[in-house]
C-alpha cells in the first residue's frame, strides 16, 4: 500500500491513496482524513485503505484523480516524534577516525539515537532554505520507518510488528554547527533543521523480499546537481535492524503512533558504492589525503535521492531539493 498527503490548504493536508505508480490517487474522508488519524487507529483503518489500494490499482475507482504532485506535501507533514539513529557504523567509524578517534567497543550494541525536529517536514521538492552558506550545509540520505503505538519496554524480537510504514528521508544537518553544540552535552538543535521526506509512505509488503530482517535490502541512489554521488544499500553494513532501534527508543517510554525512526545515513564498507552525505566523502577525503575537497552545499545547489527496486520501480518517489537563501 501507498500513502500520501495532499495540500488542502490545513497543516496536516488530506489523506490519499497513491497507486503503485504513483500516478493516480483517491482521497479517503470516510476512513480517515488525516495521516495521523490513521496510524492513531491503524488496525481498523488499514484494512480498509488496502481494499481502496487494491481497487485503485485495478482501475476500478470512479473518483481517483491523476496526481499532482505539486499538490503532494510530506506523507506526515508535522509529527509527534522523530527519532534519528545512527546505524550504519562505517559512517560512525570514519568520522572518528578522521578526527584521531577510535570507536568505543560500546557503539556496536548500543545504538546511537537523538531527538530530532517533528513539528514540520519539508515535502519532497521544498527548497531547503539556509540563512548562510557558511553552516555548511549538508544532505544525509536516510531510511526511515514510521510506528503505530509501541509499549514500553517492548523486546527487538517483537518490535517488528509495529513498523506499520516505510519511507526515504533527507535529514539536512548544518556541519559547520554541530560541533560546538555537541561540545556543550546536550546534543543537537541549531545544526538540525527540518528534514524532507519522501513523497509517498509505503507498507513493508511493497518491498517484497527486498524487506527482510527490518531492513531494505536495495540502493539508495543519491546525486547532487545531476552527477552521481553514491548508491550503498541500505541493507548491507546495518549494524541495527529497524526493530532493534525501535527497542532502544522504547526502553524507558512508549512510543506514540506516528513515530518516526530514521537510520541515520546510509554507508557500506565498500568505499566504491560512494556516499549519501557530502561529511562522508570529505571524511574519506581527510583519511586519504589529510584534508578534505569536497565543499559543503551552495545556494543553487540540487540534491536527489531515490530507491528503486529490482524491476526499477520508483518505491517511494523522489526526493529533489535545491538550496535557497532565507
Amino acid at each position: 500500500m501507498k500513502l500520501t498527503s495532499i495540500n488542502n490548504q490545513t497543516r496536516d493536508g488530506q489523506l490519499a491513496v497513491v497507486n503503485r505508480d504513483g500516478t493516480h490517487a483517491v482521497t479517503v474522508p470516510n476512513i480517515a482524513m488525516t495521516m495521523q488519524a490513521a496510524l492513531d487507529n491503524w488496525e481498523q483503518v488499514a484494512p480498509q485503505l488496502n481494499t481502496i489500494y487494491q481497487h485503485l490499482n485495478e482501475g476500478g475507482l470512479n473518483d481517483a484523480f491523476e496526481l499532482n504532485m505539486d499538490d503532494v506535501l510530506a506523507p506526515l507533514p508535522r509529527g509527534l516524534h522523530f527519532l534519528d539513529g545512527s546505524a550504519y557504523l562505517a559512517h560512525v567509524e570514519r568520522v572518528r577516525k578522521a578526527r584521531g578517534a577510535d570507536m568505543p567497543p560500546s557503539f556496536l550494541e548500543d545504538p546511537l539515537m537523538y531527538q530530532a525536529v517533528s513539528d514540520g517536514f519539508l515535502a519532497h521538492d521544498q527548497d531547503i532554505e539556509v540563512v548562510s552558506e557558511e553552516y555548511g550545509i549538508d544532505f544525509e540520505a536516510e531510511a526511515a520507518i514510521i510506528t503505530s503505538d509501541v509499549p514500553m519496554h517492548v523486546t527487538a524480537e517483537d518490535a517488528g510488528q509495529y513498523i506499520q510504514l516505510i519511507c526515504i528521508l533527507n535529514d539536512v544537518s548544518l556541519r559547520n554547527l554541530i560541533p560546538a553544540e555537541l561540545a556543550k552535552g546536550f546534543g543537537f538543535l541549531q545544526s538540525k533543521p527540518r528534514t524532507a521526506l519522501s513523497p509517498f509512505f509505503v507498507t513493508p509488503d511493497e518491498l517484497g523480499d527486498a524487506w527482510q530482517d527490518e531492513k531494505i535490502h536495495l540502493p539508495m541512489r543519491t546525486w547532487l546537481n545531476g552527477e552521481w554521488f553514491g548508491e550503498p544499500d541500505c541493507g548491507v553494513d546495518m549494524q541495527f535492524s529497524f526493530a532493534e532501534l525501535i527497542a532502544h527508543a522504547a526502553k524507558t517510554r512508549p512510543l506514540a503512533a506516528g513515530t518516526i525512526i530514521g537510520s541515520g545515513t546510509i554507508a557500506n564498507h565498500d568505499i566504491s558504492k560512494g556516499s549519501t552525505c557530502l561529511a562522508e566523502k570529505r571524511v574519506l577525503e581527510v583519511i586519504e589525503h589529510g584534508k578534505p575537497s569536497t565543499p559543503f552545499m551552495s545556494f543553487g545547489d540540487v540534491v536527489k535521492i531515490e530507491i528503486t527496486d529490482k524491476s526499477g520501480h520508483n518505491v517511494f518517489g523522489t526526493i529533489e531539493q535545491k538550496v535557497v537563501k532565507y
